[in-house]
């Protein structure tokens, strides 16, 4: 017979407080058998089911809320394995198993690392993952929530009644677990969290795997079955030739969600993208995609940069597996998939990380560190041990189980200042009384040394605006590792500068110089991304001034100075047909000016600069080293004219020649410096027909004449046209840097 419980216990069972239901639930070795107890609200009756019996043991109901118990006599907890049969108030009836009768799965070991922030796989422990324990199939649960009263696993299978599966305690780590067997994939899931203050909460899953569609906001078991990878080369080559640090990287950035449509408006799934998106890529001669985050996030607006589901690929387009099957079907293609990502901040919204447990767990407690004002989002605490081993373990998780090929880092500058975009008084010094975020920069070291070490070949770019020195430089060399800065600076001085009138552009030459005194300080990405064509800047084509014709030029111009310029290359959607609205991510891209002449040679021409880049290691191989780059004029600032010359880092291929004119007066005769007589081929001109232009040019090249000319001893006469762009080829192997 049991002994009979505490009225304070059973009270606190059935109000679903109870610090340790597992020590009063489930299965208890007695004098003279096994005492079980159920937990059932809203049910008539619960019996025992042995296993293999058709009947059993109908438990004696011993609280109104729905507590239920019995003694199995003759039976030890060990050996007896049975099943739950539920009678509900309508005489219908259910069988399950009983949750309450399987012990730990966390272990020490696990404990430990996730404690020390040193578990790099943390979502094999932490969230709902479908395995064996013991005999039984099911799905074990687990959550950090140090400072909860209660944590229960709430959905269908328990009517969303937090009372129902409160899960284990594991103190004083913070941890909270709980096996659920005859639970599978596609079970709807959340947690109920009860925090100090005694308020339930219902949260999403921070280790989920899948989430319903939003606004609806629940998890959804997703199986661990091995996805049937095909891109065992790609990734094998990826792994051997480095992080493209001497090869071609021209980057494609992309909403999926905004790309195309279907005729209806709808979105295209994971699938539908692939059988379009990929083979425009590659016929383009993109070398890799760049997706806007498509971590489940709740607020469609926010492009995905506010993130409740971390390890979770949106719902909007499908499964984990169909966004596998994307980026597989891109490495077949030959094009890589880098992913942004936003370890920065989070959303406020009451179901995700914000205040998880009742009090401010993944961030921090005082506003003056744990707020983002601008975006009015939440700042990790990169302090805590547990939360640095979430995002890291989310960055290896995208990198390992989706194959993606690199991370771009959103928003680095607010991570590594404590008084970004925060005026005197509204955030706190760190321990030296520095501006410095201590913490954040440690947390990206640590980020940069485990994706070199675990995921060999993977870049990670940072998105960083400021002058914070050493963002690209190695760890050892006391810089923060990653393997690409965004050209901020060079991105802001282009756009200020193209969008002067050209009469006036000779008063700001420099901005277009500039970029080359500091070009060798990181290695840079150049970047006009999906930032510049929002929110009333205007799209790329419009941003460019005068007429129809002149916007075309000098867009045009504009992306072949960027092609020829040191630094791997970054254009978002849209920029390259000349859309001439800003973005709209509720739309898709206006893929209708394609049917103008004007619109389809623009975009032929950025093919054919993709094409060119490809080919001329010149335009890659030695990108950030100086011996990859020389002018030949700067000053011409007057006729706001430049000329440089690109040199491949080997004596495979021969060096280049770019000419820009940035005015709309075709330049003749334009006498330019260069090291050896020979013919120089023409490879590109802006203002070709197929582009879209005047056809003004050279008739494919021009020879040297023995006329010394800008410290060479011979020259070239050229025609440069107006708002162009030439690209010229070297004879044999000849060095314009002389």
């Amino acid at each position: 017979m049991a002994p009979p419980l505490a009225r304070a216990t059973i009270d606190a069972i059935a109000r679903g407080m109870h610090a340790d239901p597992f020590a009063v639930l489930g299965p208890h070795d007695v004098d003279g058998g096994v005492a079980i107890r159920v937990f059932r609200p809203h049910v008539r009756s619960v019996e025992i089911i042995p296993f293999g019996q058709p009947d059993g043991l109908v438990l004696t109901r011993i609280h109104p809320e729905g507590l239920f118990e019995g003694v199995v006599s003759n039976e030890r907890r060990d050996e007896f394995d049975y099943r739950l049969r539920l009678t509900w108030s309508d005489g219908s009836s259910s069988e399950t198993d009983d949750a309450y009768r399987y012990g730990p799965v966390l272990t020490e070991f696990d404990l430990h690392l996730l404690g020390e922030g040193t578990h790099y796989r943390v979502y094999d422990r932490l969230g709902a993952r479908a395995i064996t324990h013991g005999i039984r199939r099911g799905v074990h649960f687990a959550v950090w929530a140090p400072n909860a009263q209660r944590v229960s696993v709430v959905g269908d299978f328990n009517g969303w009644d937090g009372r129902v599966h409160p899960m284990r305690a594991i103190r004083p780590a913070g941890y909270w677990e709980i096996f659920m067997p005859d639970l599978g994939q596609g079970d709807r899931y959340k947690f109920e969290v009860i925090g100090p203050n005694g308020q339930a909460v219902l949260k999403s899953d921070p280790c989920g795997r899948r989430f319903e569609l939003p606004p609806q906001t629940a998890a959804i078991v997703w199986h661990d079955d091995p996805y049937q990878w095909t891109d065992g080369d790609w990734m094998a080559e990826r792994s051997r030739s480095g992080q493209w640090l001497r090869k071609p990287m021209s980057v494609y950035e992309v909403h999926l969600g905004s790309w195309q449509r279907a005729a209806n408006g709808q979105l295209l799934t994971y699938y539908e993208i692939g059988e379009l998106l990929v083979p425009y890529v590659q016929q383009m001669g993109y070398t890799h995609v760049e997706l806007l985050p498509i971590m489940e996030h709740p607020f469609t607006g926010s492009w995905g940069y506010q993130v409740i589901g971390f390890f979770a690929p949106t719902s909007r387009f499908g499964t984990p597996d169909d966004f596998k099957a994307l980026v597989n079907a891109f490495h077949a293609a030959g094009i890589g998939v880098l992913l942004d990502w936003v370890p920065g901040h989070f959303p406020k919204d009451q179901h995700g990380l914000a205040r998880f447990d009742g009090t401010a767990l993944y961030e921090h407690a005082d506003p003056r560190q744990g707020e983002h004002q601008d975006w009015g989002t939440l700042v990790f605490n990169y302090g805590r041990h547990e939360v640095r081993a979430f995002l890291l373990s989310n960055a290896l998780f995208w990198l390992r189980e989706f194959h993606i090929d690199g991370l771009r880092v959103d928003a680095v500058s607010a991570m590594l200042y404590l008084d970004y975009s925060r005026d005197e008084g509204q955030w706190i010094a760190n321990q030296f009384g520095g501006r410095e975020n201590l913490e954040a920069i440690e947390f990206v070291k640590h980020l940069n040394q485990l994706v070199a070490h675990e995921c060999p070949g993977a870049v990670v770019c940072a998105e960083e605006s400021t002058s914070f020195s050493g963002v690209s430089h190695a760890i050892t060399d006391g810089g923060l590792g990653f393997t690409y800065k965004w050209n901020m600076g060079w991105m802001h001085d282009m756009l200020d500068y193209t969008k002067q009138q050209p009469v006036h552009r000779k008063w700001h030459h420099n901005k277009i110089t500039f970029s080359m005194v500091y070009a060798y300080s990181e290695r840079f990405m150049l970047p006009f991304s999906h930032d510049e064509v929002v929110h009333g800047k205007k799209s790329m084509l419009d941003k460019m001034p005068g007429d129809v014709w002149q916007k075309h030029a000098g867009l045009r111009s504009l992306y072949g100075y960027m092609y020829a310029h040191p630094g791997k290359k970054l254009m978002f959607m849209g920029g390259e047909i000349g859309q001439w609205r800003e973005w709209n991510h509720d739309g898709q891209l206006d893929w209708e000016v394609l049917g103008d002449p004007r619109h389809a040679g623009l975009q032929r021409w950025v093919r054919d600069l993709n094409r060119v880049y490809r080919e001329e290691p010149a335009l890659w191989q030695a990108d950030h080293e100086p011996e990859g780059f020389s002018w030949i004029d700067c000053d011409d600032a007057e006729r706001s004219v430049i000329a440089f010359s690109r040199h491949a880092a080997s004596q495979s291929g021969a060096s280049l020649i770019a000419i820009v004119n940035f005015t709309p007066v075709p330049r003749r005769d334009y006498r330019l410096g260069v090291p050896a007589a020979g013919r120089y081929r023409e490879l590109l001109n802006s203002d070709a027909e197929a582009y879209g232009g005047s056809n003004m040019g050279n008739e494919g090249g021009v020879g040297a004449e023995d006329i010394a000319t800008h410290n060479h001893r011979y020259s070239i006469s050229l025609t440069v046209p107006p708002l162009g762009f030439l690209l010229l080829k070297a004879p044999g192997h000849a060095n314009p840097a002389g």
